[in-house]
């Protein structure tokens, strides 16, 4: 399989007068094209940092993060910019929409800043929001649409330059149970159809759901591999419940 992203020696420190803490201390990651990563990981404990350093949105203190076969961290700020918007989507909690836009030109945008022609732009940006179930609501402006409608048009904005890699972070945080099963759903399918996505996750059964687990405790990976520890995990879990009447945080 073709190697997408190779981090190395990732380090982050963030800096508050004589204050230092060690966000990410040393991270090795590989990603290949296909997958679907979960990330997960306590709170405060460097999840959302290693997604924001390996995608570019923040710099790094040592280690290199190379991104097909180019690192970004040695990128001018305006290049890796534009790096970001021709190869990457990016999915957050907070939906980002542009108030002021429909929903068809909140998907037409990074079309647009990668120069596609208005007329194609619209058209690709029309289909991805027909396949994510938004076909009657592109005109829509995002203060129209409810919570699952504006996270179905942050996924089609992501996906529609067909990027290298889809940076998801807290994607179903701010939904609820349904709502966020359906926008999991359309993940799932943009990963089947072969859409490399990175998935940072507070929530047990998104990150067994996918091909591949890291859990990230102190700022550094302890766990790389098959999401089957998250189902013994929780069967653990359960078991200790039964026995004692309480449930087991990891």
């Amino acid at each position: 399989m073709t190697t997408i992203l190779s981090a190395r020696a990732v380090r982050k420190i963030y800096r508050t007068g004589s204050q230092e803490v060690e966000a990410l201390r040393g991270i090795d990651l590989d990603i290949t094209q296909g997958e679907l990563v979960t990330v997960m990981g306590p709170s405060g404990n460097g999840k959302t940092t290693l997604l924001n350093c390996l995608s570019g949105l923040d710099d790094i203190d040592d280690g290199t993060v190379s991104i097909d076969g180019a690192d970004i961290h040695k990128m001018s700020d305006a290049r890796r910019t534009a790096h970001r918007a021709a190869r990457m989507g990016f999915i957050f909690q907070a939906f980002n929409l542009v108030p002021v836009l429909s929903a068809r030109e909140n998907v037409e945008l990074p079309l647009l800043v990668n120069g596609v022609r208005p007329k194609k732009a619209r058209l690709r940006a029309q289909a991805v929001l027909d396949k994510v179930g938004l076909a009657e609501r592109s005109a829509h402006r995002p203060t129209e649409l409810s919570g699952g409608e504006q996270q179905r048009v942050a996924i089609a904005r992501a996906l529609v330059t067909e990027p290298a890699i889809v940076w998801a972070d807290e994607p179903t945080g701010n939904l609820d149970s349904q709502t966020a099963e359906s926008v999991l759903g359309i993940l799932h399918e943009a990963h089947q159809g072969g859409q490399t996505l990175v998935l940072v996750t507070h929530d047990r059964g998104i990150g067994a759901s996918g091909s591949r687990l890291v859990q990230v405790k102190d700022g550094r990976v302890v766990y790389d591999g098959t999401p089957a520890v998250l189902r013994a995990n929780a069967q653990d879990d359960g078991r200790k419940t039964v026995a004692t009447g309480q449930g087991v945080l990891r």
